[in-house]
């Protein structure tokens, strides 16, 4: 019963059913920062995150969740570590949040394989289209995928990025989507042995 009503739904209603199994008001599997820490982090992004583009990341799955919690995890994650190592965290930062700045649509032409490395470029130019980027950060957000990508990480903060991706890439697929997974199927199993009895 359960799994029928979720097929029949949109992919916007399947993202906003995902993210009330995902979130309760603050993103689960996160260390809470500090209030002054919060604080200056959305100081940090609050310009990025009125964009309309930017905005349209919440009707994208990525990783079992939508690819707009999973950037401002990524971009909370680099804040937090280049902030404690005296880097300069305010643009590595907006980098990490700008580092998966593409929709589906902007990769549609391209198969899986060649998103994953395609991608990081357009992010780049999608984030181009919008802030001036420095050096810094336009290699932070080209390199995200290294070494998937051919393009290496320069700066501290590009490999700090980088490393964030793939820890929160790692914990989101597990904790979201395969659990996600295993729930459909389990819900999917239980509806097909009640049918028949």
């Amino acid at each position: 019963m359960y799994i029928l009503r979720y097929l029949t739904y949109s992919k916007l209603e399947r993202l906003d059913f995902l993210e009330r199994l995902v979130y309760n008001g603050k993103v689960r599997g996160e260390n809470p920062m500090s209030v002054n820490n919060e604080k200056e982090f959305h100081e940090i992004i609050k310009d990025i995150l009125k964009i309309d583009k930017f905005d349209c990341l919440q009707n994208e799955l990525h990783h079992g969740i939508s690819r707009y919690h999973h950037c401002l995890r990524v971009a909370k994650g680099t804040y937090v570590i280049t902030k404690k190592m005296h880097m300069d965290y305010e643009r590595a930062t907006r980098a990490a949040l700008l580092h998966d700045f593409f929709t589906d649509e902007d990769t549609a032409l391209y198969d899986v394989k060649e998103k994953f490395k395609i991608h990081p470029d357009i992010a780049l130019k999608n984030a181009s289209k919008y802030f001036l980027l420095d050096p810094k950060q336009a290699n932070i957000i080209a390199s995200h995928m290294f070494p998937v990508c051919k393009v290496k990480p320069k700066y501290k903060e590009a490999w700090i990025t980088s490393f964030v991706d793939k820890g929160v890439a790692f914990y989101e697929i597990y904790r979201f989507k395969v659990s996600l997974v295993m729930g459909i199927w389990i819900l999917f199993l239980f509806n097909m042995l009640s049918i028949q009895k």
